[in-house]
């Protein structure tokens, strides 16, 4: 499985990726091992992601999703059922 997803920063902005683990992915984020934007951002938690069977599909969300305002992610962070992992 490969998932996109939206991770809050402690700064309260929004970081968005892919993984095909996203537990790991996570916690890389949270060790500083994620990506630089994280880094200095820490400690994130994850507040909304979409499942995909390819990566390709994982990475054109991401993609669409990045190119949203901050208030047309905040809606769809909202209107998601997120189950913690």
């Amino acid at each position: 499985m490969n998932y996109t997803y939206i991770v809050k920063c402690s700064d309260k902005t929004f970081y968005t990726g892919w993984t095909n683990d996203l537990e790991k992915r996570i916690e890389m984020h949270n060790s500083g091992k994620g990506a630089k934007y994280t880094k200095a951002r820490l400690p994130v938690e994850l507040v909304y992601y979409e499942a995909f069977d390819t990566k390709e599909e994982a990475m054109s969300r991401e993609w669409h999703i990045k190119r949203l305002s901050r208030s047309e992610k905040q809606k769809l962070i909202e209107a998601a059922d997120l189950k913690k992992l």
